[in-house]
């Protein structure tokens, strides 16, 4: 017997027909790092919440949960409070105190711990996850990188043996994603922790994993070693294989035994390939030749009258038709500038134009023909129903045919079956496509996407692509920011780069990743030394397809 097993647990929602969780059979070995995986609304999440009775779903179930041989229910919560600690999506929705300090001591004092356990705990937490220059700030003043990490310590203060976490590096930037996932792995190596983990970013989620288990509809398809994972998927034609790590697709489809799970797997063998023949050229697209539909001139602007600026003179142009990916470190101002573009908010310094005319301090996102997707998707939501909502923005520019538009583009969202659902019913990743397409029925001239491809999967990200490129080129002005630098390398024409309330470059896309260290896909790393050009995994195979 395992330390954890889900004994065939089938678990469906109130109103739905097919199950979230087909008949599950799942054992995972203490201190083992279970990485699970799969497409948007395949079971991940609801698989997760069934090991805190006080998180799981309400629905019909069938199955056990067992930990170390006992039934979970048998736990109490004080003991599963103890025992298992749990890291969710959105940093903010964990924390529950003012000021870090408290936070990494709120756990040990709702359980009774002496005052002198919880000053050590709290002490070594700090320390050990570098939030010791942090310990006496407040937790509305730190970054989302930081917020997570918090979240992480805290629930580490308790001492727990297990480790859940749902999607933790979501809303994290590439670098503080990396800092929180090789934590996790010094945890899970260096104190035996048993860690179950769900995560889209497999880059460097899949090389740490000791196994990985793939929910696809419910159902468990596959679990494996990443290696043999990786195979499997690519031989099944499984659209998962589109999720893995590009040193895996590159590897597998150039025949590379054994399969490259890491960057630098994958640079060996490339360089054991040698020089490519006859490699192709690649170069920058074509800039857009649209006028400026959105313009920002030397913006400040600052959420407190007596706190820090967020912008610090940020100046952007947005032409029409083309596509603009704004990258940065979490807190560098991003999400603030998107709120100013879209009227939400005013700056006190600076002016935006919008077609030309200049905007006085706030103003109707709506009625400037700007559509805003807000970092957190919850936000668009107004109705009990993802129908309700979709018919509301549709009806809101063409009355006649609001069901019929806002049926087709659910449909293309792949969120047909979520029409009668609750908004806060779904998943994360539910919950995003609903509201991507809320946003879109309302036809706006320009689009303001805050991290659009949070919680998709690998194909839907290729289909929002695929939309954002069509709605350029019918004139449609999109900026989009992201922490998801392979979807920006192929889908953006033009990226800037945010710091410190400013956009300190921007290029072409190639010439912006090419030139960058950290800010880069993983294939633009393998092939740095051969074919520095090379952005996109299709682009490193194809260095080598004809010579195969």
């Amino acid at each position: 017997m395992a330390y954890i097993d889900f004994e065939d647990l089938t678990f469906t929602y109130p109103n739905e027909k097919a199950p979230a969780l087909d008949g599950v059979t799942l054992g995972v070995e203490r201190g083992e790092l279970m990485l699970v995986i799969g497409p948007s609304g395949g079971g991940k999440s609801t698989l997760l919440r069934h090991l805190k009775t006080v998180l799981a779903p309400h629905g019909a179930r069938r199955g056990r949960v067992l930990v170390d041989g006992r039934p979970l229910e048998e736990l109490s919560e004080r003991e599963q409070a103890a025992k298992i600690g749990f890291v969710f999506q959105h940093p903010d929705d964990q924390i529950v105190t003012d000021r870090v300090w408290h936070e990494l001591a709120f756990g040990l004092e709702s359980l009774g711990a002496p005052r002198e356990k919880m000053r050590l705990r709290a002490a070594e937490m700090a320390s050990y996850f570098g939030l010791d220059g942090l310990f006496l700030r407040a937790t509305n003043e730190l970054s989302g990188g930081q917020k997570q990490l918090l979240n992480l310590a805290s629930v580490m203060a308790p001492e727990p043996e297990i480790l859940v976490l749902d999607e933790p590096t979501a809303q994290l930037d590439p670098i503080a994603a990396a800092v929180f996932l090789s934590t996790v792995k010094r945890l899970n190596r260096e104190l035996g922790m048993t860690v179950i983990m769900c995560e889209h970013r497999l880059e460097e989620a899949l090389p740490m994993a000791d196994r990985v288990a793939v929910l696809e509809e419910g159902r468990l398809t596959c679990c494996l070693p990443p290696r043999g994972c990786a195979e499997k998927l690519y031989r099944a034609g499984s659209e998962m294989a589109l999720a893995l790590p590009s040193a895996a697709r590159i590897g597998l489809e150039l025949g590379a035994v054994p399969t490259p799970v890491t960057v630098n797997e994958a640079r060996s063998f490339i360089a054991r390939l040698g020089k490519p023949v006859n490699a192709p050229a690649f170069g920058d697209g074509e800039s857009s030749e649209g006028e400026p539909l959105i313009e920002a001139k030397g913006l400040y602007f600052r959420y407190e009258k007596d706190g820090e600026d967020a912008l610090c003179g940020a100046s952007l142009t947005l032409r029409r038709g083309e596509v603009y990916a704004l990258v940065g470190g979490n807190g560098a101002g991003k999400s603030s500038l998107l709120s100013v573009l879209s009227g939400a908010n005013a700056p006190y310094r600076g002016f935006v134009r919008v077609n030309g005319a200049k905007m006085r301090g706030r103003f109707s996102a709506f009625e400037a023909r700007i559509g805003y997707l807000r970092q957190d998707p919850r936000t668009v939501f107004s109705h009990d129903t993802v129908l309700d909502d979709l018919l509301e923005s549709a009806a809101s520019r063409t009355g006649e045919r609001a069901e019929e538009r806002a049926r087709e583009l659910a449909r293309f969202m792949g969120a047909e079956e979520l029409l009668s659902r609750h908004p806060y019913d779904l998943s994360g990743g539910e919950q995003q496509r609903a509201a991507i397409a809320k946003i879109m029925l309302t036809e706006p001239e320009a689009l303001l996407l805050d991290e659009p491809t949070k919680g998709l999967d690998a194909g839907m990200k290729r289909a929002l692509g695929a939309k954002l490129r069509e709605l350029a080129e019918h004139g449609t002005a999109v900026l989009l920011v992201s922490h998801d630098t392979e979807f920006c390398a192929e889908f953006a024409d033009r990226a800037g780069f945010m710091f410190r309330g400013e956009i300190t470059s921007e290029a072409l896309t190639r010439s912006f990743f090419c030139r960058n260290t950290f800010y880069t896909t993983a294939a633009n790393r393998i092939a740095r030394g051969i074919a520095r050009e090379a952005l996109l995994t299709r682009e490193v195979c194809a260095l080598y397809s004809k010579t195969r």
